[in-house]
């Protein structure tokens, strides 16, 4: 007769044998880091996609499974990163207006924005005397996931490279943006929502819904802007300073 040690292990069997395990874990992880997140009054440190990594590392390094078998099983939310960008547009439309009265000092930000989010960090990778394929890596980490890997993958550098570095730079963004803006007393949640998207591309701007609509929408507009404004600027800056 079966003991409660094996038939916890043939259920763990049966589970990791189904592919919708893995999208359950990633799910229920992001929603306990939203969770925790709430109730520290979604402090910047507590950011719930930092946390929800954390917690989905463990269990693939305490089960022992292999990524690519986590990503056969959690790749909806892979596809769902399209439609999600996408209907960051609807809060852009219901702030068309403030948009508008603003729309020579957003394009004015975006140009240099992100071509002094470009040029620092290839100066900075070349300072340090990074491999060449990390600089080129490193270009587009500004710019969300989907375009900077396509990106990456334009300038032959490794788009998964790139990927890493691109979370790695939304989560620090989403944890900066807010004490910073408070630092540098900038009160224009339209300016602090675009800066926000611009260095810090979807987590930046999932931390700028949290503390205003207004910023959100400005964020999502800066995301999507910096995508096509870093494809045409980011080949030109390597080819400067490389």
């Amino acid at each position: 007769m079966n003991g409660p040690a094996d038939s916890l292990f043939e259920l763990w069997v049966y589970l990791s044998a189904s592919p919708l395990l893995w999208l359950t874990v990633t799910l229920g992880s992001f929603l306990l880091a939203r969770r925790l997140a709430e109730l520290t009054g979604f402090h910047p440190l507590v950011n719930p996609v930092l946390l929800a990594i954390i917690f989905v590392v463990a269990i693939l390094e305490f089960s022992d499974t292999p990524y690519a078998t986590y990503f056969a099983g959690a790749q909806f939310i892979h596809f769902a990163l399209g439609p999600a960008t996408v209907a960051l547009g609807v809060p852009l439309y219901r702030n068309r207006q403030v948009v508008r009265e603003a729309l020579l000092p957003v394009l004015a930000a975006l140009f240099v924005g992100s071509a002094t989010g470009i040029a620092s960090t290839v100066s900075v990778a070349l300072l340090l005397h990074l491999p060449h394929s990390l600089v080129l890596a490193l270009a587009p980490k500004s710019v969300t996931a989907g375009i900077a890997m396509g990106i990456s993958q334009g300038l032959g550098a490794d788009p998964t490279l790139t990927a890493v570095f691109v979370i790695a730079t939304g989560v620090i963004g989403a944890i900066l943006v807010t004490p910073l803006m408070n630092a540098l007393r900038i009160r224009d949640f339209a300016a602090r929502g675009f800066a926000a998207g611009l260095a810090s591309h979807g987590i930046g701007t999932a931390r700028a819904f949290q503390v205003d609509n207004v910023a959100g929408a400005f964020a999502g507009l800066a995301m999507a802007l910096n995508g096509l404004v870093t494809a045409v600027l980011a080949p030109v800056v390597i080819a400067w300073f490389v």
